[in-house]
């Protein structure tokens, strides 16, 4: 008896489904295309690719003299601070705040429900988190420039409050979605919130909590250079000012060391959450 050979189909028998799953995209994305106006055909139109030509022609040559390298240099420094100190007040925010916001560490809550007068604590914290990340940094350098002036302490202060926001709502997550028995061993045995928080859920945690600092560190240093577009320093101001100046060879400098921080940012944090990972 002879087994005849499978046939394969002359068309993929999902096609259907593909082809409405991506018709029905299509329809949901055209009414949000409407509302924010885009139309990126605008790009390859002859005055707006002339324009273009224009300015990329500029980045040459690049600026490379002795006083604006050191300028770039003492700027990007800057922009280091700026981030190391920003995520550094972050974390002085975002740890006390997730301490009080995670259920995990609550005493009342060992025999179930938790008391009334801690779940409306935890739940104002977290009320105050959502705050806290709900404005952009952005927003938050905008005021801060107009109360300490132009600097990078707006930044600084800034991304403080931002990061906080989002360092106190991942890492109550982090906390109370790991292993909670000792921690709660611990509770029931007499044990501080403090002792349970060391003994209990770090240890266990420690290494997510160190990857997802790591990780917005690299995010605080991108945040820094935009940030100086509204006169927080670093980086980003000596851009703006150079673009105003329409000083081509400037911009494509700061561009390509902004690049070479950034890749150099991605490396060390790479290497900071391999080696505390």
């Amino acid at each position: 008896m002879t087994t005849q050979a499978l046939r394969a189909p002359d068309r993929d028998p999902a096609w259907i489904g593909r082809l409405f799953w991506i018709s029905a995209l299509l329809v949901v994305l055209w009414p949000l295309g409407v509302a924010t106006e885009f139309k990126p055909w605008v790009l390859v139109e002859p005055r707006n690719l002339q324009v273009t030509g224009q300015f990329l022609g500029s980045f040459w040559p690049l600026t490379l003299n002795a006083e604006f390298m050191g300028l770039v240099l003492r700027e990007t420094w800057r922009t280091i601070a700026m981030a190391t100190a920003g995520l550094t007040l972050a974390l002085v925010v975002a740890v006390p705040l997730t301490l009080l916001s995670t259920r995990v560490l609550s005493i009342s809550a060992l025999s179930g429900a938790m008391a009334r007068g801690p779940a409306w604590l935890r739940q104002g914290v977290r009320w105050f988190l959502v705050f806290l990340r709900s404005m952009p940094e952005l927003v938050w350098a905008l005021v801060f420039v107009r109360v300490v002036g132009l600097g990078p302490t707006a930044g600084v202060l800034a991304i403080a409050l931002t990061y906080g926001g989002m360092l106190g709502k991942v890492y109550g997550e982090i906390l109370e979605s790991g292993e909670t028995q000792a921690t709660q061993n611990l509770l029931r045995n007499g044990s501080g919130r403090l002792q349970a928080f060391f003994y209990g859920l770090l240890p266990s945690n420690a290494a997510e909590l160190t990857s997802y600092t790591v990780y917005r560190w690299e995010c605080a240093i991108r945040s820094s250079v935009v940030l100086g577009f509204v006169g927080a320093g670093g980086l980003g101001q000596q851009m703006d000012n150079s673009m105003k100046m329409f000083n081509g060879g400037e911009v494509a400098t700061l561009l390509l060391v902004f690049i070479a921080l950034v890749a150099l940012a991605d490396q060390v944090s790479a290497w900071l959450r391999k080696a505390l990972g």
